[in-house]
């Protein structure tokens, strides 16, 4: 199973702290590989409140002893002491993001996200959500100074963006947004291939100009460049995870030549492969 997890040094007593506006207690992410299933069942719950986000596949949540299938592009949502039983499956190439936190602004940030009603909510895919969980992530696993601050504001930023979208009228699934989440599960699953929008565009049966614009219109930018952002984002996450030597990252995310992937990494990143690694060290 590949994960990326970052955690607090807290007691269970620390948890659910209502002394602070908000906090991120741990935040992770989990793709299984050769695992075949995941589950999790806490019949007591925990402390603090609990966020999952579905990225790609899709998982099983049972609510009142009954079970749920969630899609990906949704997120569930735990308040503390809530009983927890979920599961997802290797065949379905899940892909979750999850985030305990806790404090006094939680309750409000969550209701006005629109977790009043229901403990899931229908998100839609996009990889600013992923990038706030990796952000997140990443200030718990360097503690570098504030980073409680930073990883706090992380999340408030992603409960705003949650109000933000409902406030705009919430995610209703069209057929041209079907069709573009089946694009954003294909970059996703084919990194390492070589993607050519233009006979993308064809299998769909769309022109290239409408696919790019739905594309954009969905995810906020083109898909040659969200392509280039998840491979990049990808190749953050084994910089800082594995011992793979920078070539063979650059293979793994669809850069054969690894000069090229160091210059496509620098002109995203800012820094090169090596420096990025270093300082993630």
């Amino acid at each position: 199973m590949y994960t990326n997890t970052g955690y607090m040094n807290l007691t269970e007593e620390e948890l659910e702290n209502m002394k602070v506006p908000l906090r991120v207690n741990s935040c992770g992410v989990y793709r299984l590989v050769s695992l075949n299933v995941m589950s999790t069942f806490r019949p007591l719950g925990r402390s603090d409140y609990q966020l999952l986000y579905i990225a790609s596949g899709k998982a099983f949540f049972t609510f009142n002893g009954t079970v749920t299938e969630v899609s990906e592009g949704s997120m569930v949502l735990y308040p503390p002491h809530t009983p927890q039983q979920y599961a997802y499956y290797l065949n379905d190439k899940t892909e979750v993001y999850w985030l305990h936190f806790t404090g006094s602004e939680s309750a409000t940030l969550t209701k006005e996200a629109g977790f009043n009603e229901s403990h899931i909510l229908y998100t839609g895919i996009s990889s600013k959500y992923q990038e706030l969980f990796l952000s997140v992530i990443r200030e718990i696993q360097l503690t570098r100074p504030s980073f409680e601050e930073l990883s706090a504001l992380y999340l408030k930023q992603l409960f705003l963006l949650l109000r933000r979208i409902r406030e705009e009228g919430g995610f209703k699934k069209t057929e041209i947004q079907k069709q573009m989440e089946k694009a954003v599960r294909f970059f996703h699953e084919n990194l390492a291939n070589n993607i050519e929008v233009e006979t993308y565009a064809r299998e769909l049966h769309m022109s290239t100009c409408w696919f790019i614009r739905c594309f954009k219109e969905y995810s906020g930018m083109p898909p040659g460049r969200y392509l280039t952002d998840i491979r990049i984002k990808k190749a953050k996450e084994l910089l800082e995870s594995t011992d793979y030597s920078i070539g063979e990252i650059g293979g793994i995310i669809g850069y054969e030549n690894p000069l090229y992937f160091s210059r496509i990494f620098k002109k995203t990143a800012g820094v090169s492969p090596a420096e990025y690694r270093k300082a993630a060290r």
